[in-house]
């Protein structure tokens, strides 16, 4: 089936969901710094969508025309709620495609038996699977998951999705155990994309875990033959890491000017439904590399209302020395 995952160019760079981060004021600013080639949704719960309170996750879901293509990344419990929120996502004609979460390592949230969890329940992730598909209509169902629970089991759980009838397969390259504490098991991508050629060649593989820069991702698809890369942390610490043009992010003083936008736009976008506090997380994404910003940055963490925050962002030094 002819999807955003086929007919995008490869490589592709994929923008990782990340909690509480990759909103639509985040993929905004995104498009503006360097954008991905798909973007992604934050991890949105089809319990809360279709219950009675879903405004309160609904948010999740929200994005700008701009953003596209936008994949939506679902997880949950309730089997039926996967076929009406894929339901519901596919009605609105935003969404590329929908993404199942079978990869978050959380531990309340694996001691529910969801997410990394169905790496244990082959049974129960083939209904998701397939109950998602049936609700998503046309849309191309993903999966993003890792390569075991305790143990590395690549052959019996990626095989296993691998037949599934996914569109695309995003695989963190650790176990659940393992967390993020552990490099990355690249050698494995060899033997997942070893079982899509023999099980079904026309899944997307997409490689995902410890990637910091577009030249060491375009290495790790010319060595390991996936069709691409998914970047989250390596994002959050260098945001033009999608860009074929970024040597203009060195010189600090371009970067202030989309840290207030990024400011006011998440104030436009969240006052009064998101703390004030949230906005905070993405100073550090602007000056992670900066020398000798630790005094700079408590500044900015220590103040307590919008207004302050952008009158200590713009007595910056380096704002002034911008040519």
């Amino acid at each position: 089936m002819r999807s955003v995952w086929t007919t995008s160019e490869k490589p592709l760079f994929v923008q990782a969901p990340l909690e509480d981060v990759s909103d639509s004021v985040f993929r905004q600013m995104l498009l503006r710094i360097g954008p991905p080639d798909i973007f992604f949704t934050e991890f949105t719960n089809v319990d809360g969508l279709v219950s009675e309170g879903s405004f309160q996750v609904g948010h999740r879901l929200d994005s700008t025309p701009g953003e596209t293509p936008l994949i939506a990344q679902i997880w949950g419990s309730d089997e039926q709620h996967y076929y009406e929120a894929a339901k519901y996502i596919a009605s609105t004609g935003r969404f590329a495609g929908i993404d199942i979460n079978m990869g978050c390592p959380q531990k309340d949230v694996v001691k529910k038996g969801l997410c990394s969890a169905l790496i244990n329940d082959h049974e129960r992730a083939a209904r998701i699977i397939a109950t998602t598909q049936k609700g998503a209509k046309d849309l191309p169902v993903s999966v993003k998951t890792r390569i075991g629970f305790r143990e590395i089991q690549t052959e019996e759980w990626i095989g296993f999705l691998l037949s599934q009838n996914l569109a695309a397969l995003t695989i963190h390259l650790r176990t659940v155990r393992e967390m993020s504490k552990v490099p990355a098991h690249w050698d494995e991508m060899l033997k997942v994309v070893d079982l899509r050629d023999r099980i079904a060649p026309d899944t997307i593989i997409i490689g995902n875990g410890d990637i910091t820069t577009r030249a060491q991702a375009l290495r790790l698809v010319s060595d390991y033959g996936c069709d691409g890369v998914m970047i989250g942390r390596g994002m959050m610490k260098y945001l033009p890491i999608f860009s074929t043009d970024d040597a203009w992010w060195a010189d600090v003083s371009y970067r202030i000017p989309y840290l207030i936008d990024h400011v006011k736009l998440f104030r436009a976008t969240w006052e009064g439904k998101k703390p004030f506090d949230h906005v905070k997380k993405y100073i550090r994404m602007y000056l992670y590399d900066v020398p000798s910003a630790a005094d700079m940055r408590l500044r900015l963490m220590e103040t307590e209302s919008y207004e302050e925050l952008l009158s200590e962002i713009e007595k910056i030094p380096l704002l002034s020395s911008r040519t």
